[in-house]
Parts: C-alpha cells; sequence; structure tokens
C-alpha cells in the first residue's frame, strides 16, 4: 500500500478579519491549492476544517475542542493546525491580546498536533 502523502489540516482565523477584509478566506484556500506561503513544500493538502479564534480576547481553546469532537464524529482526523495569517496581521497591527506563539504552545501540548504560524504570502 503507498504512503498517504496527504496533510489534512485545520485552519484557525480572526474572528474580526474573516468575511470583513479577507473575504471568503479565498486566500488561504488559494494558497493551500499552489502551495504558496506556509502551505509550500506540502504534496497534497486537504482542509478538513475551518474556523475562527472566537472574537476578542479569544475563545481558541474552546473552539478547538469543539472541532475536534466535531471531526472525531465524522470519523475525519487532522495532522495540523494553522493560525491563518489573518491572526499575525491581527497581533501585528489590529491590537489583538493573543501571543501566537504561546498559543502554539498550548494548542500543541492540549491537541498533539503541530501548529504553524500563518497561512498564505498576500
Amino acid at each position: 500500500m503507498a504512503e498517504d502523502k496527504k496533510t489534512r489540516i485545520v485552519i484557525l482565523n480572526c474572528d474580526k478579519v474573516r468575511d470583513r477584509s479577507c473575504i471568503a478566506c479565498a486566500k488561504c484556500f488559494k494558497a493551500a491549492s499552489e502551495k504558496a506561503g506556509k502551505f509550500e513544500g506540502y504534496e497534497e493538502i486537504e482542509i478538513i476544517g475551518m474556523t475562527t479564534c472566537g472574537d476578542c480576547p479569544g475563545l481558541v481553546i474552546p473552539k478547538m475542542k469543539l472541532v475536534n469532537e466535531i471531526i472525531k464524529g465524522l470519523e475525519r482526523d487532522y495532522d495540523k493546525i494553522f493560525l491563518g495569517t489573518c491572526m499575525v496581521a491581527a497581533t501585528q497591527t489590529a491590537h489583538c491580546p493573543l501571543d501566537l506563539n504561546e498559543l502554539k504552545t498550548i494548542l500543541e501540548s492540549k491537541f498533539g498536533k503541530e501548529v504553524i504560524i500563518g497561512t498564505h504570502p498576500w
């Protein structure tokens, strides 16, 4: 049996940016499809789920618990969590209170999945 080269991901994005200035998360979908930005180097990507941080000051952990319950209930799994480029922008320009490096550590510890900060390069 051939080794599965597909990387299954969940994307978390900023509740304030999503569908306000980054309409329909089209940049994340384009980057995943073209293997651009933080998706570079992956052979095949499947987006299993996408949700927001839960709005300021962030309810990321409860949201990810719910995502995990739903994904498990659908008999699916994922390999990595990507924190959207919108979350990076929000922390750099919009006074988002989240520390993404700290959030990365917490998510990796709590859910046992690698966390990548950023998605698309645009």
